[in-house]
């Protein structure tokens, strides 16, 4: 029996433009950008969530894996999302919710995720949140929503993505939300309406101080360290400082544009900032891999952009929202 909820084709499947190979940060993290292409196949404007990058925060060791709140997609676009129950097998309950017209997010291994060829494809368990929406259980294949597209897995893959291969190992079930889209709805003013108003409450959560400046001590006290690791420690690392504050910012340089379009906003400059902020990190990362090889690198120049950069957009958005 084959269970679906939309009438997708991967070999024709175009990701969003916020996933445009123009961008500086193609992706964000695995959740941020499921829930992009998600959001876009419902018929839904993904750039009206990006609010809630404006609350993030250096969280001391690293920058905030940011995810779009589900009271906000609650707010937004009438999803409702909460966590599941996960008592019988897994793809039973993705069969079943498919059927009653409702999508999972649900954490999964990379390793059985084909799209991850060459990165962790059958070489490294690295966890990540799909979105699965056409399943068919005798034929073994799973159509799903993963980082910047829409995807077909099969066969080894599909059963060693539901736990089917023999296996000595205890697996404790995996992280699913349930996401109800029987309210879901679709008003391009009060859209606007709502995200201006989510604007006002993630800048009352903003950082109390600037945390780039944090963000830009911590990499300068861990550079000794990060020389005597190995690459693969420098990839996450750098995807939980510069990545994350990168990607985050040019999000919200997407979504400011947009609630500037909106509602005739003039938000240009910030977004610029936002933009600076986005494009310096990425210089950050390069910088901060030339010195963690031991090259000689210039990574005060970035970190200090990007903290101009973060104060002049926030203090011009509180100006403009924070009431």
């Amino acid at each position: 029996m084959r269970h679906q909820l939309l009438s997708i084709d991967p070999a024709d499947y175009r990701p969003h433009p916020l996933h445009s190979e123009e961008r500086i940060w193609t992706q964000t993290n695995c959740y941020v950008d499921v829930w992009i292409e998600v959001l876009s196949s419902l018929g839904l404007e993904p750039r009206a969530a990006g609010a809630f990058t404006l609350s993030s925060d250096f969280e001391g060791d690293q920058w905030t894996f940011f995810k779009v709140p589900p009271e906000d997609l609650r707010a937004l676009y009438g999803l409702e999302v909460a966590e599941m129950n996960v008592w019988r097998p897994l793809v039973e309950h993705i069969g079943e919710q498919l059927d009653l017209g409702r999508l999972l997010t649900v954490e999964v291994d990379s390793w059985f995720l084909p799209d991850t060829r060459g990165v962790a494809y059958r070489t490294e368990h690295v966890k990540s949140t799909i979105v699965p929406q056409c399943l068919d259980v005798e034929a073994r294949r799973l159509g799903y929503f993963h980082n910047a597209g829409y995807y077909e897995l099969s066969a080894e893959d599909f059963d060693g993505l539901f736990g089917r291969l023999p296996d000595s190992g205890h697996h404790l079930p995996p992280y699913v939300e349930l996401v109800k889209l029987d309210r879901m709805w679709h008003d391009s003013n009060r859209l606007a309406d709502v995200a201006r108003e989510l604007t006002r409450d993630h800048l009352g959560r903003r950082p109390m101080d600037n945390p780039v400046r944090r963000l830009e001590k911590r990499l300068q006290a861990d550079m000794g360290w990060l020389q005597s690791e190995g690459v693969t420690l420098f990839h996450q690392y750098a995807f939980g400082t510069c990545r994350q504050c990168g990607a985050s910012a040019e999000l919200a340089a997407a979504f400011l544009g947009w609630l500037g379009e909106e509602t005739g906003a003039a938000l240009e400059p910030v977004v610029e900032e936002f933009m600076v902020l986005a494009s310096e990190a990425k210089a950050a990362q390069f910088a901060l891999a030339r010195a963690a090889a031991g090259r000689r690198s210039d990574l005060d120049s970035p970190l200090e952009a990007m903290a101009k950069a973060w104060e002049s957009a926030m203090a011009a958005l509180v100006l403009r929202y924070d009431e």
